[in-house]
């Protein structure tokens, strides 16, 4: 039920049919996201996705929600390191207006410094408030931290300094760059007609056309490095991890076993040992990163100061079972069976449809059926966890960023 669309002027639309559901998410995707901004630029990608839905010729910010809210849709946006995206999902007979929209907001806003003036003020408030959510700053401590000086390790948010700077011309000048017709794609998922879809977006979006910059490599030559900031809060916050395979990798599925494996529920091994067993941690989890050139694999957990480098050691005790013996072919069925089923729940919602064929058209340029991804599951041998585990779960290479009053010689000596 995938359909694909080169149009003349570049612009790509995808679509995959589910004639079950009378709903229909619709996405314009910008490959443009946080790793293609200088240091001067940073926050600038975040920052546009805000301001385009403050107005444009003909329709105001109020507008612009109600549209869709007055018929039961919604439209929202997100900026990452790689894109940014533009969404809104509601019942199917409505989709000539919600193309409207989207294309409207894409292509027509009025960037209004009063507007620019306010949205700035909004988030220099949104980066305050990650600073006190220290659960979500980490994270932003973790990339700089494994990554250094480079584009992908700056926060997506930007810093107060860079956001205040911007005006009006920055953010023409960049949208000229990125948000051109080879470097958009329009993704729909549901009960949608794939010449309808594509028919709206010949008659509604005028990109500019062309092909839009590229982002700068990554440098994954990575030494052991780590961040250790005190902070103002009472508990540990840990990050750690390193560098690990991009998305188009032989080592993807092996890399999103392991993450089930460590990962993936109440049962799985970092929240028995760390929270079940030792009472360690009320959060604990890893996470992993697919980019279109490399990869980030890591963990976090928040604990109590005196109790941080004892869960660090657990963490890292079970990396280096995974490196030192295959898992077995029991445990190796259950990681499988329990990601089929993750992924099967997961593709009954018609955005993590539309997300996913979106994806696959920037990372792989291709489709995979659900049918071959389950297959691509069920290749995944025990070789290829312990290859994967081995070449990934270096501790010379190690990146760590703890936020909190821990005791950093302690932490240095399990190291």
């Amino acid at each position: 039920m995938f359909k694909k669309t080169l149009l003349s002027n570049g612009l790509r639309v995808v679509t995959e049919k589910i004639p079950s559901v009378r709903s229909i998410t619709l996405g314009v995707w910008v490959d443009v996201g946080s790793r293609y901004e200088s240091p001067e630029e940073n926050g600038i990608s975040h920052l546009i996705e805000h301001m385009l839905f403050k107005g444009t010729k003909k329709r105001s910010a109020k507008q612009i929600a109600q549209e869709l809210e007055s018929v039961g849709g919604s439209i929202n946006a997100f900026t990452s390191k790689e894109h940014t995206c533009y969404t809104a999902r509601f019942v199917d007979e409505h989709l000539e207006i919600a193309t409207d929209i989207l294309a409207d907001i894409t292509c027509n806003s009025r960037l209004t410094p009063t507007h620019l003036e306010m949205e700035k003020k909004v988030i220099i408030e949104e980066i305050k408030e990650s600073f006190e959510n220290p659960s979500d700053r980490i994270h932003d401590i973790f990339s700089e931290t494994i990554w250094g000086n480079q584009p992908i390790g700056r926060p997506i948010l930007g810093d107060m300094k860079s956001v205040a700077s911007f005006n009006k011309k920055n953010m023409t000048e960049y949208m000229k760059k990125y948000y051109r017709t080879g470097a958009v794609v329009v993704a729909a998922a549901g009960n949608v007609s794939h010449q309808k879809m594509v028919n709206l977006v010949k008659e509604k979006f005028t990109f500019p056309e062309g092909n839009s910059n590229t982002a700068v490599p990554i440098d994954t030559t990575r030494k052991k490095r780590s961040t250790f900031i005190n902070g103002s809060n009472s508990q540990v916050h840990i990050c750690f991890g390193f560098v690990g395979p991009k998305f188009d990798s032989k080592y993807r599925m092996p890399a999103l076993a392991v993450n089930t494996y460590l990962s993936g529920g109440m049962s799985s091994v970092l929240f028995q040992k760390v929270r079940e067993q030792k009472g360690l941690a009320y959060s604990v989890y890893s996470f992993l990163d697919l980019y279109k050139d490399s990869g980030m694999f890591g963990t976090y957990a928040g604990t109590d100061k005196n109790k941080a480098a004892e869960c660090i050691d657990i963490i890292l005790k079970e990396f280096d079972r995974l490196k030192k013996r295959r898992i077995s072919s029991t445990t190796l069925k259950q990681i499988k069976d329990q990601f089929k089923g993750q992924f099967a729940l997961g593709m009954e919602s018609t955005s993590a449809r539309m997300n996913r064929i979106a994806r696959l058209e920037f990372y792989l340029g291709t489709y995979k059926t659900f049918d071959q991804t389950i297959k691509d599951i069920d290749k995944v041998t025990t070789s290829e966890i312990l290859d994967y585990v081995n070449i990934t779960m270096d501790r010379n290479k190690l990146a760590l960023a703890v936020l909190g009053p821990a005791n950093k010689s302690e932490i240095n000596k399990i190291l």
